[in-house]
């Protein structure tokens, strides 16, 4: 079965393991940098699993080293816009956190097909293949 890390769990990220999981498309592992969120969606989409009918592992973990070997990579992580932000400071804020997250993929997953799913989702998108290195497909 192919390993999928979903690295955020905020509500795009929650919403993307929940689906990847009734869909069966691998076993998955969702990280975050806030400890116990990951942990506890995870728990909570397992504990659906019986009654959805679908049959994969999910592991909720704040430890990067959990991704190694994954096959895909879809990144969620980033923070939503506040109130009485502009678009610069929230790029420039997603960016820093895209560029952690590029940097543990390069680590722990340089082979993974990596899908970049954070706002703005074009300037997000460029920093992964930037700050990871990888080629664009």
């Amino acid at each position: 079965m192919k390993k999928i890390a979903v690295i955020g769990s905020g509500n795009v990220g929650s919403t993307t393991v929940q689906r990847l999981a009734e869909l069966e498309l691998g076993n998955i592992v969702m990280t975050d940098v806030v400890k116990g969120l990951p942990e506890g969606k995870a728990l909570d989409i397992l504990q659906a699993a019986p009654v959805l009918g679908y049959n994969v592992d999910i592991l909720g973990t704040t430890n990067y080293a959990d991704i190694a070997d994954s096959d895909v990579v879809i990144i969620t992580a980033g923070i939503a816009r506040k109130k009485g932000m502009i678009h610069d400071d929230l790029m420039k804020i997603n960016a820093n956190i895209i560029r952690d997250v590029s940097e543990n993929i390069s680590e722990y997953a340089p082979e993974a097909i990596v899908i970049t799913a954070s706002n703005s989702l074009d300037v997000m998108t460029y920093a992964t293949q930037k700050y990871t290195g990888l080629e664009p497909d």
